[in-house]
């Protein structure tokens, strides 16, 4: 995992003073660290009974699609308000310093679906929470929730008990 973490950038002051950014972009830019990346990603849940792999606007559309393809399931982008053409159910809730919604289709799970969610960061946990919320309120079950780094000091983990969480890079 030491190559996926050198190659994601520390960007200071954003996206605000005092914030240190965690930019993937060098990373997804790499195809043979990409690949490696995604194949660990979802390493965990290969065989295992996954319906569909949901991820959140907007980097988790990034890893997300490609653990589906990988996985040979499904894709459920849960995006911000306003972005899908179709009926949705929505998930209101808290951000550090206000909120935030994601919305899904109506029809994107069906009952008893079995869902991996996958995103970049792990970070307050705030998304992840609402995303599985989300997912369950449309009928379906959350297998577990993968991410490529987690920023453990900020606790996210604690927030999205008790669901199973899968990193591959911690800080």
């Amino acid at each position: 995992m030491e190559k996926l973490k050198a190659k994601i950038r520390d960007v200071n002051d954003f996206p605000s003073p005092g914030i240190v950014f965690k930019d993937i972009t060098p990373l997804v830019q790499d195809p043979i660290l990409l690949r490696e990346c995604v194949a660990a990603l979802i390493q965990p849940y290969k065989g295992k009974a996954i319906t569909a792999v949901a991820g959140m606007e907007a980097r988790g559309f990034i890893f997300g699609s490609l653990a589906a393809w990988e996985l040979g399931v499904g894709f459920i982008p849960l995006r911000k308000p306003g972005k899908l053409p179709y009926d949705v159910q929505r998930i209101d809730y808290d951000l550090e310093y206000g909120s935030a919604a994601l919305e899904a289709h109506i029809d994107a799970i069906k009952a008893g679906d079995k869902i991996l969610v996958i995103d970049d960061v792990l970070a307050t946990g705030g998304t992840a929470r609402a995303s599985c919320e989300l997912i369950q309120n449309l009928g379906g079950e959350v297998v577990a929730c993968a991410f490529v780094m987690e920023l453990g000091f900020l606790h996210g983990r604690d927030v999205l008990a008790p669901y199973p969480i899968h990193t591959l890079i911690s800080y």
